[in-house]
């Protein structure tokens, strides 16, 4: 099957690339700069295309001749990621349906079980894309998944480096909602499967076999780290005022940080489990959430070609082309005094707006 991968730079398309290879698939692997390619071993082996998606002529051009198409693009902040998201889909949309696409995979988050007025901007414009998509006519399945745990995934990063960087975690008391991590691995499972799964145009959910609260996250991988990290519950913490916070620790795009915290009000767990039959192949093992964190967090033994040849890199730990603010870098003295300088100072906003 001739497949085109939108976002292919990006965490979760520079990892599925080399996966469709493997099955054998022909790859159009789309970059906004196509120069950028060449810090992926397998831009060679497959055909390089530049596309902006917000240009409809350069959509039309790369969607022509697939037979599907991975949409793995979505904004994460910002004052009009919501308008991008739109205008990008609709552009997809179009041309892919013009073109003859029988197929389109979208990758999204978790839609919590609550109205959508409660939404958070970034799931509900994560939504709205998934519409749009679909209205196409294509055959377009959707993949749900809420934190995506291996080194570069963003949500994991931020988990990585707020626990290397406060000496002590701060947790809002309103944070207790339920997550259900799973592995990149058991993603890339998914979006193989929902290349071929006989069905209509639907969502699937998709999740790792736990599910917990948030402050347990964050305990367990402290626990996996090795690091000591005692918590404290932070009455009428704003949200905002957490965005802020999870920004200036981290070295994630605040925009994307303030983005992800919206989403932290509502439990992220899979509705339905009928993914596991209809997308992943028998036998598939699901990774536990403990190892997840343990590969992520592994890392290469220089000298050894099994080990730093990036065809045979586990996609759980660090890649060459993952972005230069993943990876972790110990928080150092540094850090630790602006996590410590934050935290007080977040206290103190949501004190006073509280007594106010």
């Amino acid at each position: 099957m001739k497949v085109l991968v939108t976002g292919a730079s990006g965490y979760v398309g520079g990892r599925l690339v080399p996966e469709l290879l493997r099955e054998g698939h022909e790859v159009r692997a789309s970059f906004s700069d196509p120069a950028k390619a060449d810090r992926f071993w397998w831009h060679d082996e497959v055909e390089v295309v530049e596309m902006d998606v917000l240009d409809p002529a350069e959509v039309a051009a790369a969607v022509s001749g697939v037979d599907a198409v991975y949409y793995l693009i979505h904004g994460m902040g910002g004052e009009d990621f919501a308008a991008k998201d739109r205008r990008s889909a609709s552009n997809l949309a179009a041309a892919a349906a013009r073109a003859g696409v029988s197929r389109i995979v979208y990758l999204s988050g978790i839609v919590p079980q609550v109205p959508e007025s409660q939404l958070s901007e970034h799931i509900a414009s994560r939504l709205e894309v998934e519409r749009l998509l679909t209205r196409s006519g294509i055959t377009t399945i959707t993949l749900r998944a809420a934190v995506i745990v291996g080194s570069g995934s963003t949500s994991f990063e931020i988990i990585r480096q707020i626990s290397e960087r406060m000496l002590v975690t701060t947790v809002p008391d309103w944070m207790n909602s339920q997550v259900q991590p799973i592995a990149v691995t058991d993603v890339l499972e998914a979006l193989l499967g929902a290349l071929t799964v006989q069905t209509r145009s639907r969502s699937y959910d998709v999740g790792g076999p736990e599910r917990l609260p948030y402050p347990e996250l964050l305990k367990l991988y402290a626990g996996v780290a090795g690091l000591r990290r005692p918590q404290v519950t932070i009455p009428a913490l704003p949200t905002d005022v957490v965005g802020t916070l999870a920004g200036l620790l981290t070295d994630v795009p605040t925009s994307t940080v303030e983005a992800l915290v919206e989403s932290l009000h509502h439990d992220m767990v899979c509705r339905e489990n009928d993914a596991r039959a209809a997308l992943f192949r028998s036998g598939h093992t699901f990774v536990p959430l403990k190892e997840s964190f343990v590969r992520a967090l592994a890392r290469p033994q220089m000298g050894r070609a099994a080990d730093t040849d990036p065809r045979t890199l586990d996609p759980m730990g660090p890649m060459p082309h993952d972005p230069q603010w993943s990876g972790g870098h110990g928080g150092g003295i540094a850090s630790l005094i602006a996590g410590a300088a934050a935290v007080v100072t977040g206290t103190l906003e949501a004190l006073t707006k509280e007594s106010s």
